[in-house]
């Protein structure tokens, strides 16, 4: 897997991506800390407040991005979108208003919402190989999964030398040197998309890329029975462990630890999987794993006092982790089958939008829902809502749309089919394509529109091929 680390962009990038994880790490606890001293007791209000702007600005921003980064040299948004976040970060500890808390962090947010989808989009151009770009993925989940243990950690450790503000201070340095790294290499120029129709339409494309494809359709479902898991495990976490079996706050990180360790197992072993299993049995199988693992909640939540119930809620917290990545990790590997290079980053922003949509649904739902009727009412909810979400990635993606990638990993697109035939060019016409459209580079006219041959793309513009 470490063998990608050889490229120098994309060690540049990958470390560029830790940096900024782990100043991000920090300055969700210095928020924490920040919150109580404005808010006192009103600190989860507060945050709960900062998570719902976080989300919105996710939701809103990214399709905007997207809309126009084709037009914008990718290091310079990058850059930007750390600086602007650095600069906000720069300015968190010099806040005593609620109010200011919640200007600065949709700042923030929104800047992540720019920097997330065009990082993403980047990728498989600086790996355009199949197999590379599967390790890519597996090791930005593993970078993701350690994050959240590294950084509590670290910030832990400095609250023992330096008062909470200084957090900040790790936070900024975080966003400079990534920066720094995204300046210290040059990135492949995006492949321009059509510059005509209004700016809503461009903002929409990417959403419409998912509604047209199947197995993007199915993404959508498979974000949401993600979504159930994860605001189960972050919101409700602490409450089993304090709430039901009274433990310490240190069971509280090895709780998260196991989530954590589940998810890094899978991305481990996922690159040699997906070698030889077809990304839909993969993420349909986590999405199987899910149901599964919410029955097992579901068992610990009503059973009654038992040495059982603690070591059981690890090992499902385990496998939450294991399905979640199971689902998440090949994710990028779809979107860059299934959007045409021009139309890459609007499909990234569309997945980054519409994911973080999922989550605005399910974290209200895990908390206030676990609140007003108990931990089992929340658990049967989310269950309920990630077994029917499932259920319609299955249905949404059928067999006969499964695809896999050759043995050799070699950058086909899609690739070969599981029977491993060859992949050969198809000659094909586009009837409803604009003179000058990017697809049309190496078309000839023809007398009902514009004839040319190449392996087919499972996208919107060959749904007919």
């Amino acid at each position: 897997m470490l063998s990608v680390l050889r490229d120098r962009t994309y060690r540049h990038l990958f470390a560029a991506q830790v940096v900024a994880l782990t100043g991000t790490g920090l300055a969700t606890v210095a928020l924490s800390l920040l919150a109580y001293d404005i808010a006192g007791g009103g600190a989860g209000g507060v945050l709960g407040t900062a998570l719902a702007i976080k989300m919105v600005a996710y939701v809103f921003i990214a399709p905007a991005v997207g809309a126009f980064a084709g037009r914008l040299p990718r290091r310079t948004l990058l850059v930007g979108a750390d600086l602007t976040r650095a600069a906000v970060a720069l300015c968190l500890p010099l806040v005593d208003q609620v109010w200011q808390v919640y200007v600065l962090i949709f700042l923030l947010q929104s800047a992540s919402a720019a920097f997330t989808p065009v990082f993403q989009a980047a990728i498989p151009d600086v790996l355009p190989a199949e197999r590379d770009y599967t390790r890519a993925l597996s090791l930005s989940r593993l970078a993701y999964d350690l994050e959240s243990l590294f950084s509590p950690a670290l910030a832990g450790l400095l609250l023992t030398l330096v008062t909470y503000n200084w957090l900040f201070t790790g936070t900024v340095l975080g966003f400079l040197a990534s920066a720094a790294l995204v300046v210290s290499v040059a990135l492949p120029k995006p492949t321009a998309g059509p510059s005509d129709g209004p700016a809503r339409a461009k903002a929409a494309a990417g959403t419409r890329l998912f509604l047209r494809l199947p197995c993007l359709r199915s993404l959508l479902a498979l974000n949401l029975a993600v979504a159930c898991a994860s605001a189960l495990v972050t919101v409700n976490s602490v409450v089993y462990v304090k709430g039901v079996f009274g433990l310490s706050a240190g069971s509280l990180s090895l709780a998260l630890g196991c989530y954590g360790a589940g998810s890094m197992t899978v991305a481990l072993v996922l690159p040699r999987v997906l070698e030889r299993v077809p990304d839909r049995r993969v993420m349909l199988g986590g999405a199987l794993l899910l149901t599964v693992a919410f029955v097992g909640v579901g068992a610990v939540t009503a059973g009654r006092d038992g040495s059982w119930r603690w070591p059981a809620l690890l090992v499902t917290w385990a496998v939450f982790g294991a399905a979640c990545s199971m689902v998440l990790t090949p994710t990028g590997r779809l979107i860059r089958r299934s959007a045409p290079p021009a139309e890459r980053t609007a499909a990234f922003a569309a997945q980054f939008s519409l994911s973080h949509a999922c989550w605005l649904l399910t974290y209200p739902l895990a908390g206030l829902l676990g609140a007003a009727a108990g931990l089992g009412w929340a658990v049967a909810a989310l269950g309920a809502l990630a077994a029917g979400a499932g259920a319609a990635a299955v249905r949404l993606w059928p067999a006969s749309a499964e695809r896999q990638p050759s043995a050799a990993g070699r950058d086909e697109h899609p690739a070969a089919v599981r029977d491993e035939r060859p992949v050969v060019d198809v000659e094909h016409e586009h009837h409803d394509l604009a003179p000058g459209h990017p697809h049309l580079l190496d078309a000839r006219a023809v007398r009902s529109g514009w004839r040319h041959s190449h392996r087919v793309l499972a996208d919107d513009l060959h749904a007919h091929t």
